[in-house]
């Protein structure tokens, strides 16, 4: 049988020690590193209709826009998007920039694929409402799980999403990756996946509570988590298997934008469901029992 509750100290260290890197990151580079969607910018995609070397591309893109202004991403081998930052650029000089390409590289107009422009109110709208979606899917899972089970199973379960959300972010930090719209797409599911790992926990639990009187709170825990975490390491390890083939063999941007997060919340999903929620659980369980004894005193 597993001992889980017994070493909550460690599983809480570990995140913390995650949590406060993150946050000790996310300080050293003022803030996380947030993608056009959200700061706002201008966004050109350009079929190169052969294999080119992005970096060649420098000399004509600094014409128009600043070193540390812009980014280039190479999709596949023959398409280029140029992300410039918010009011780096103008619309004038963006077409500017696709002509003096055009002409290096022999294209024609149909060649300039998309050229969009997002202003950093549109940017700063779809923060508030990405944050508004999240706690709205919280509070309401928080609700489901209290009448489903009980309120401190619900607690236990949204403090194990916000770390799961916590962790993600910080391992974004660390590595100082763009967080946009698939990045919140993708919590949104990995907060659906952590979830339902954790109910399955905890529908064992409260079966195991009729069944197990005569064992303690943390053995009866312990037996639980232990009899469903086989479970939980399968499921983990096949969507892991799936979504990184995905994110290794599909190299679109939009497509690694979404999976690699999902690769890290899902895994902290398993950790969180196992070794956070139900020692929470167990946690919130003694204080209410303590306090039954002493009113019953």
């Amino acid at each position: 049988m597993l001992r889980v509750v017994e070493k909550t100290r460690i599983w809480f260290i570990i995140s913390a020690i995650i949590i406060i890197t993150g946050i000790s990151f996310m300080i050293y580079h003022k803030g996380l590193n947030f993608g056009m969607d959200f700061k706002g910018g201008t966004i050109i995609k350009i079929d190169m209709q052969k294999n080119f070397n992005k970096n060649d591309l420098d000399s004509t893109i600094q014409k128009y826009v600043k070193v540390n202004t812009y980014d280039t991403t190479k999709v596949g081998s023959k398409e280029l998007d140029i992300s410039v930052d918010s009011d780096k650029i103008t619309d004038a000089n963006s077409t500017k920039l696709f002509n003096d390409i055009k002409k290096k590289y022999n294209l024609k107009d149909k060649d300039l694929l998309s050229r969009d422009r997002i202003g950093a109110s549109i940017g700063s709208e779809l923060l508030q409402k990405a944050i508004l979606s999240l706690t709205v899917s919280i509070i309401l899972m928080l609700l489901f799980i209290a009448w489903r089970f009980e309120f401190k199973f619900g607690i236990a379960a949204v403090i194990a999403l916000i770390h799961d959300v916590l962790v993600t972010l910080s391992v974004y930090s660390i590595l100082n990756l763009p967080v946009n719209s698939s990045f919140i797409a993708a919590i949104l599911t990995i907060i659906g996946y952590s979830i339902s790992d954790t109910i399955v926990i905890f529908d064992r639990i409260r079966e195991n509570q009729k069944k197990m009187r005569d064992k303690t709170l943390v053995d009866m825990t312990d037996t639980s988590v232990s009899q469903t975490v086989g479970r939980s390491i399968c499921t983990v390890t096949t969507t892991i298997v799936t979504i990184a083939c995905v994110h290794i063999f599909v190299p679109l941007p939009s497509i690694r934008d979404f999976t690699l997060p999902i690769l890290v919340g899902v895994a902290s999903g398993c950790y969180s469901s196992i070794f956070i929620a139900s020692p929470i659980w167990v946690i919130l369980k003694k204080r209410s029992n303590k306090k039954r004894a002493s009113l019953a005193n």
